[in-house]
């Protein structure tokens, strides 16, 4: 293995390496690295409530902490992905786990409540378009809004609209809702997982074993189904011996409610969406409004 190592391999963002590994390594590897990025993400978050005279500054640090928290629901999914399947799925994973826009989508999905993993796709579908359009009859063209979001909290830069015009853009403290407040669910959600002992080695097997009896594709129920498998964890963890003595009820609730299904088999690449396309939709809306005026 050393022999066929290259400079290129040298270096941070490395993870995808892990589709090379057995999988009880794998397992090693994601074990010790779960208690770094929750410790990571609490850090950024305690900075953020030190400085409510700062809003950009701590809805920066926020941002930041909810990508890091993403990094531990990815590691999570690989974790809960079938072994027979894993191997040919962690290199796309560990994609996501560098990218921005699939980490901001991790946490954006939390909160969705699809039916299916095949509408969850269609809910992915909507989130993941490079523009879209906007206002009362759709006569704005926008990117991507979550990315843009991002982007805007960080940087002051040259922006253009349909016009072509160039101009500045001013950084916002905006966040989306999903990420309002300091601890947000996503947080809950990893903290859980961590006080429920799943974070640990041992603890990991159990994860893997329960929920990797179902392969979470096509359509694969999203309520009853994963609320057993999540019922089967945590009475595995506590016969275990796994669950912190600081744990508490509550987050047997952020667990059952806030922690989504399975997310290996979709897909988070960026759809392009064409101008034409968009310009088509723009007038689909104007035209939908006028008609609806024409009624009266």
């Amino acid at each position: 293995m050393a022999e066929a190592l290259k400079s290129e391999d040298i270096g941070m963002k490395r993870g995808r390496g892990l589709a090379q590994l057995t999988p009880a390594r794998q397992l090693d590897i994601i074990a010790e690295g779960l208690p770094i990025l929750l410790k990571s993400a609490d850090e950024l978050m305690t900075a953020a409530e030190a400085l409510d005279d700062h809003s950009r500054a701590a809805a920066i640090l926020i941002g930041q902490a909810t990508e890091e928290l993403s990094k531990i629901l990815i590691l999570m999914d690989i974790v809960r992905c079938p072994p027979k399947v894993r191997g040919g799925l962690v290199g796309q994973m560990f994609k996501w786990f560098y990218d921005h826009l699939p980490r901001l989508l991790y946490a954006e999905a939390q909160g969705w409540k699809p039916m299916t993993v095949g509408q969850f796709q269609e809910y992915l579908d909507n989130s993941r378009r490079s523009h879209d359009i906007e206002g009362f009859a759709g006569e704005f063209i926008v990117p991507n809004s979550t990315l843009f979001a991002r982007e805007n909290r960080l940087y002051a830069d040259i922006v253009t609209y349909e016009d072509g015009e160039p101009m500045w853009s001013e950084p916002s403290d905006w966040m989306p809702a999903r990420f309002g407040g300091r601890r947000n669910s996503i947080w809950y959600v990893a903290k859980a997982l961590s006080d429920m002992g799943a974070f640990s080695r041992a603890g990991l097997d159990i994860v893997s074993q329960v929920w990797s009896a179902v392969d979470f594709v096509g359509e694969i129920e999203c309520y009853s189904l994963p609320r057993k498998l999540t019922q089967q964890m945590l009475e595995r963890l506590d016969a275990a011996g796994l669950i912190s003595q600081n744990a508490e009820q509550d987050q047997r609730r952020y667990l059952y409610n806030q922690w989504q299904v399975p997310m290996y088999r979709l897909d988070f690449k960026p759809i392009q969406v064409p101008l034409e396309d968009l310009r088509a939709a723009q007038e689909a809306a104007l035209w939908s409004e006028i008609g609806d005026y024409g009624d009266y």
